[in-house]
């Protein structure tokens, strides 16, 4: 007698992509926070100190604030190229936009990285050896930080409100999210403009009550997205 024993085939559901981007990109949004806040406070010694490249230093704290502002540039090219295939479908135009600018301001973050990186380095093997002018060597480190201290204001500072327009767009026209979370970037966008502007033209601080109050608006939209796309994902994901 020949018994025949029955198989039994489990089907697997495959997992809708369109939700993975949405997801992928909302976790890259958070993690852009997880990593820039701790950064900015890391490297705040050779931010403050002057005598930073001649003195003892802090070069350790320093080092990992630059390894979670390198997380933060990748992170923000992340969050644009999972939600690319996306937005593509709604507005091409606009979804390249919001790429190019998310790659554009990771550029100019790891510029201000590779700056202070270079500030460590000259501390760690040039500041105390013979034939070093310590008056020339806190100049260059100077400049290293001042020209981290502009790519601060050019990347963090002006391409999030770029890229609060063209993201806000897509997703307030096409309903994709509840729409008083990108109306927070549309209108947060032209306060963080203005405030930029003012710094730039030398009417304001980076460090003010007036440039908390201009980016509150934008840091806002900006969880607030990360959040949502990580749980709810998009309302609409239909072609």
């Amino acid at each position: 007698m020949t018994i025949t024993v029955p198989t039994t085939t489990t089907t697997i559901g495959s997992a809708d992509p369109t939700r993975n981007h949405v997801r992928a990109a909302g976790i890259f949004y958070l993690v852009t926070f997880a990593a820039s806040i701790p950064a900015l406070i890391l490297i705040q010694p050779v931010l403050n100190d002057t005598a930073y490249i001649t003195g003892a230093g802090q070069d350790t704290r320093v080092l990992w604030g630059c390894f979670l502002d390198f997380v933060n540039a990748l992170a923000g090219i992340g969050s644009a190229v999972a939600l690319f295939p996306v937005l593509k479908r709604r507005k091409e135009s606009l979804a390249l936009g919001f790429v190019t600018s998310r790659v554009l301001e990771a550029a100019v973050i790891m510029i201000g990285v590779v700056c202070l990186l270079a500030v460590v380095t000259l501390r760690q093997d040039v500041a105390g050896t013979a034939g070093t002018n310590p008056a020339t060597l806190t100049t260059i480190g100077q400049a290293l930080v001042a020209v981290r201290d502009w790519t601060f204001l050019f990347g963090p500072g002006f391409m999030p409100a770029f890229s609060a327009l063209l993201l806000g767009s897509l997703l307030y026209r096409f309903r994709l999210v509840p729409r008083f979370i990108p109306a927070m970037g549309l209108i947060g966008a032209p306060l963080l403009l203005t405030v930029n502007i003012l710094t730039v033209l030398g009417h304001n601080s980076q460090i003010s009550a007036v440039s908390a109050a201009g980016t509150v608006l934008v840091a806002t939209w900006e969880l607030s997205i990360g959040i949502y796309m990580t749980v709810k994902g998009f309302k609409n994901t239909a072609a």
